[in-house]
């Protein structure tokens, strides 16, 4: 294992960019994920460990102009405790109702399981279906800046994002849906909320009358990150809510993923999943 040459305890944004500045930092917030990872071999604590738990700009969950910020921060119990999330954002309250034990939520933010970037990461997906975007901040010029990259763009591989080695994710941005959308996550596993999917599934549409507008479809555990299904979502969007669209867009859905084989499933079963569920879903979807 890596040696530690120094630990840092930054009590602001600013400070922590600086820090990040300077190079050669492994950010810890949670740990939930990065303490497993060092054990095991997969990541090396860089010389400077940078606890950034006391940082107040990475804090919070609050909705002005539209938008809800949800600090880096924020834990996965927060989410699930905030009756903004679940009023606002049920996509979101739903998957975090599934993610890992109570223990691990009171301590995972939601910042390192972005950062993290596994293609099964329980919150990308409903995320990725809300159109949020991550907010990245630095002092590239010694000048503290932010930039803002939709989640689509953010997720750029398995375990990788684009955020640079100087930049600090400090909150996700979610656009508030469109009034009357609602939605529905679905995760698969051996163990509903204590082991990683095999797919995960964020649908959600809006009625208009009989038919759907605003159709947003997102899966995880399918492809090198999680992804939204374009082939499925155009199927859907100005259609009627009947049982052979839903059954023409989860045929369309199986061509929008690339899933691999692993201990978890096989590429033919998620494929077999992800049309069966995402049917389940959709209907459920119609109903709300």
């Amino acid at each position: 294992m890596a040696r530690i040459e120094r630990y840092q305890a930054p009590r602001s944004l600013e400070e922590a960019a600086e820090i990040l500045r300077a190079g050669n930092v492994t950010v810890l917030a949670g740990g939930t994920d990065l303490m497993p990872q060092t054990q095991s071999g997969k990541v090396e604590f860089q010389p400077v460990l940078m606890n950034v738990r006391h940082v107040p700009e990475l804090q919070g969950i609050a909705e002005a102009d539209g938008v809800v910020r949800i600090g880096a921060l924020a834990t996965i119990t927060e989410l699930l405790e905030s009756a903004l999330v679940r009023e606002r954002l049920n996509l979101l309250w739903q998957a975090c109702d599934h993610f890992a034990s109570d223990q691990i939520r009171n301590a995972a933010t939601v910042g390192g399981n972005l950062c993290n970037a596994s293609p099964a990461g329980d919150t990308l997906v409903p995320l990725l279906a809300l159109e949020a975007r991550a907010v990245l901040a630095a002092k590239p010029n010694g000048t503290l800046a932010t930039r803002r990259v939709p989640l689509a763009e953010f997720f750029v591989g398995p375990g990788r994002t684009c955020r640079a080695s100087t930049e600090l994710l400090a909150a996700v941005e979610v656009p508030r849906p469109p009034p009357g959308f609602a939605g529905e996550f679905y995760k698969h596993g051996t163990r509903p909320g204590l082991d990683i999917s095999a797919i995960s599934i964020a649908a959600g549409a809006r009625r208009d009358g009989s038919v759907l507008r605003d159709v947003r479809i997102a899966f995880g555990a399918v492809a090198p990150t999680p992804i939204r299904a374009r082939r499925a979502e155009a199927v859907l969007e100005g259609s009627e809510c009947n049982e052979k669209n839903l059954e023409a867009a989860s045929r369309a859905a199986v061509e929008d993923v690339r899933p691999i084989s692993d201990v978890r499933a096989s590429d033919w079963y998620r494929r077999e999943l992800i049309h069966n569920m995402l049917n389940r879903v959709l209907n459920h979807v119609c109903r709300l």
